[in-house]
C-alpha cells in the first residue's frame, strides 16, 4: 500500500516490513497528542459552565429584602435621570470602547439605596457625569418594569463596534447606586496616588485603587486625567491644583512621585482626545481628592443634612408587612421602613407619637389629593416600635412600626409601599411631578417609552 497524506503515512510506514518499534512509538504519541486539544476543550467548557452557574439571574420576590450578594454589579456613568420616577440612564463601562457604549436604562427598586459622598442621597442630588457603581437585579415583574426588559443573559453578549461585552446587563432594578467616595468607604478601600504629570494646571495621575489594610494581590494601576476644575478637598477648606503647585507638593510641569499617597477620589467621565481610532477609550476623570479623613467627613455631613430634609418633607418609605382591620374603617398597620437613612430621621420614629401614613407606589409616588399628601393620608398613632431580628439585608432598617388609624384608605395593604410621617415633621406641598392624581395609570406604571432605543 502507498503512504498516504501527511496526517497517516507514518502509520504505514512503521507497519511496513521492519517492524520498526521507534516508529509504533511515534504513532502512538501523535495519537495521544491528538486528543489533548479536545481534552483541554472540554475542560474549558466545564470552567466556562461552572462561572455561568455561579453567576445565574436572580429576580428579587415581591415583599422580600433581596440579598447584596445576588445582585450583578458594574459600573458607569451617570448621564441621564428621571428624579420622579427614580430612573435614569448609565454608560456602562465594559471591555471596549467607553464612548461608543449606548447609555442603559435603570430603576431603583423601591427600598433600592443612592449614596453620595459617603451619605445617603437621591437621584437629584448626583451630578450628570458621575461614575456610578451599581448593585441590581433583573425586574421583579417584566410587565411593569418602568425601564425597557432585556433579555437575560444580555451582560454576556458582545455587542460589536469595538465596545465588547457587559456594557448592556438585563440587571436593571437598583439595588444600591453609590459614587466612587461611597463605594470605597464601604468596601474598606482607598486610593493610592503614585505619580502625578502636569502640564498648565492639567495632566495624568497614575493610581490605585486598594484595600485599606493591605492584602489585595490584585491591584490595578489606572492612568486619570485632572484638570484646573478638579475640586481638592483639605480639612475644611476646598483648594486647587494651583495650590498644589504652588505648596511645591506637585511640579509646575512634568512628573513627580507621590510615593502612594492615600486619597478618596471622585470620578467622572470626558470625551479623551483622539480621532476614534487612537487614544485612550476608557480613562476617567479625576472631579474630587479628598486628601483626609476630615475633608470626606464634611462632604458627607453636607449631603447627609440635604437627604435629611428632603426625607422629612417627602416622609419616611416603607413597606406593608400586614393589616389587622377593625370596625368603621379602623385598622392596624405592620409596616417596616426602608433602610439607607441617617439614624436621627429614624429616632423620630417613637411609641405613642401621632403619625399619617398614606399610599405610594414603587416609585415612591405619594397618593395626594388637591391639598398635597396629607389631605389623603390615614391619620393614627404609632402603638409600637420594634427591631427586626436576624439578617438584616440591605434596603431595610430592620425597624417595624405598628400603626393604628381610625380611618384606612385603599392604598394600605399588605405588600404594598407606603410613606409615612411622624408629627414633628412638616406638612408640605410637593411639586406635581411626585404624587399620583386621578389615578391615571401613566402616572401609576410609568412606561419605558422615554428611554431611546439605540
Amino acid at each position: 500500500m502507498t503512504g498516504q497524506t501527511r496526517g497517516t503515512r507514518s502509520v504505514n510506514e512503521g507497519f511496513h516490513g521492519s517492524g520498526d518499534r521507534s516508529a509504533l512509538t511515534r504513532w502512538l504519541l501523535r495519537v495521544l497528542l491528538s486528543f489533548v486539544p479536545y481534552c483541554l476543550a472540554f475542560f474549558l467548557f466545564s470552567l466556562a459552565a461552572s462561572f455561568s452557574f455561579a453567576d445565574e439571574p436572580f429576580r428579587p420576590e415581591s415583599g422580600q429584602f433581596p440579598s447584596l450578594k445576588k445582585s450583578h454589579s458594574y459600573r458607569g456613568e451617570l448621564v441621564f435621570v428621571d428624579h420622579a420616577n427614580r430612573r435614569g440612564s448609565v454608560r456602562v463601562a465594559g471591555t471596549g470602547k467607553f464612548y461608543r457604549n449606548d447609555p442603559q436604562p435603570f430603576a431603583m427598586l423601591p427600598y433600592g439605596v443612592i449614596r453620595y459622598h459617603g451619605a445617603p442621597a437621591d437621584l437629584r442630588d448626583i451630578p450628570l457625569g458621575t461614575v456610578m457603581h451599581v448593585r441590581a437585579f433583573l425586574p421583579l415583574d417584566p410587565k411593569l418594569s418602568a425601564v425597557p426588559v432585556l433579555p437575560v443573559d444580555n451582560k454576556a453578549k458582545d455587542v460589536g463596534h469595538y465596545r465588547g461585552t457587559g456594557t448592556a446587563p438585563a440587571e436593571n432594578h437598583v439595588l444600591l447606586l453609590e459614587d466612587e467616595p461611597s463605594h470605597c468607604l464601604h468596601a474598606g478601600k482607598i486610593w493610592k496616588l503614585k505619580e502625578v504629570e502636569l502640564n498648565n494646571n492639567a495632566g495624568t495621575i497614575i493610581a490605585s485603587c486598594e484595600l485599606k489594610n493591605g492584602g489585595d494581590g490584585n491591584v490595578m494601576q489606572e492612568k486619570l486625567t485632572f484638570d484646573a476644575a478638579t475640586r481638592i478637598w483639605r480639612g475644611r477648606e476646598r483648594i486647587r491644583v494651583a495650590d498644589l503647585i504652588a505648596e511645591e507638593a506637585w511640579p509646575v510641569s512634568g512628573k513627580k512621585q507621590l510615593d502612594g499617597q492615600a486619597v478618596l477620589l471622585g470620578i467622572t467621565w470626558k470625551p479623551a482626545p483622539g480621532d476614534g481610532l487612537s487614544g485612550a477609550f476608557t480613562q476617567f476623570h479625576i472631579s474630587d481628592i479628598w486628601l483626609d479623613d476630615e475633608a470626606i467627613q464634611q462632604a458627607a455631613q453636607f449631603q447627609t443634612e440635604t437627604h435629611k430634609s428632603f426625607i422629612r418633607s417627602r416622609w419616611m418609605p416603607a413597606w406593608v408587612d400586614a393589616v389587622e382591620y377593625g370596625k368603621f374603617g379602623r385598622a392596624t398597620v405592620s409596616a417596616t421602613l426602608f433602610g439607607g437613612m441617617d439614624s436621627s430621621l429614624y429616632n423620630d420614629f417613637r411609641k405613642g407619637v401621632g403619625a399619617q401614613m398614606n399610599g405610594a407606589e414603587n416609585t415612591l409616588k405619594h397618593a395626594a389629593g388637591h391639598y398635597g399628601p396629607s389631605h389623603m393620608a390615614s391619620t393614627g398613632k404609632i402603638l409600637d416600635v420594634t427591631r427586626v431580628t436576624g439578617e438584616i439585608h440591605l434596603g431595610s432598617s430592620g425597624i417595624q412600626i405598628r400603626f393604628e388609624t381610625d380611618l384606612i384608605i385603599e392604598g394600605i395593604r399588605p405588600g404594598r409601599v407606603v410613606r409615612i410621617r411622624p408629627e414633628s415633621w412638616p406638612k408640605t406641598q410637593i411639586p406635581r411631578e411626585e404624587y399620583l392624581f386621578n389615578n391615571s395609570p401613566e402616572d401609576r406604571f410609568p412606561t419605558p417609552d422615554i428611554f431611546p432605543k439605540y
